[in-house]
């Protein structure tokens, strides 16, 4: 009687596992864009059937190197936003540029204030 039980209890948790294990479906673009200017810079859209939208924008900039000659970097700038595990939308607004990433938004972790 004992194995029978544990037999049950064994098949239980693999049927179980199986239907957590259950592959679910791919995530779909439900819009995408993307322009491109012959200079380099460029507008990116899309958006997905989960609530995910991400848009760009990348602009060509000249800015001085270490050894004060020209060079073009591009400057992005953007956000993003999806729909977190409570169900409340997330959005991040970002920038990168010659002095690095720099991100904004709720979900992202502030410094502390020092106050002296």
């Amino acid at each position: 009687m004992k194995s029978l039980c544990t037999q049950v209890i064994f098949v239980a948790l693999v049927v179980v596992a199986v239907a957590v294990a259950a592959p679910t479906e791919p995530t779909k673009i439900v819009r995408s864009e993307f322009d491109q200017s012959p200079e380099g810079g460029y507008n990116l859209y899309f958006e997905t059937d989960d609530g995910t939208i991400r848009q760009e924008k990348g602009l060509v900039k000249q800015v001085l190197d270490e050894d004060k000659k020209s060079r073009d970097v591009i400057v992005v700038s953007g956000s993003y936003s999806y729909i977190n595990d409570q169900g409340k939308q997330e959005l991040i607004n970002y920038q990168a540029d010659e002095e690095g990433f720099k991100a904004q938004g709720d979900s992202i972790p502030k410094a502390p204030v020092v106050r002296r």
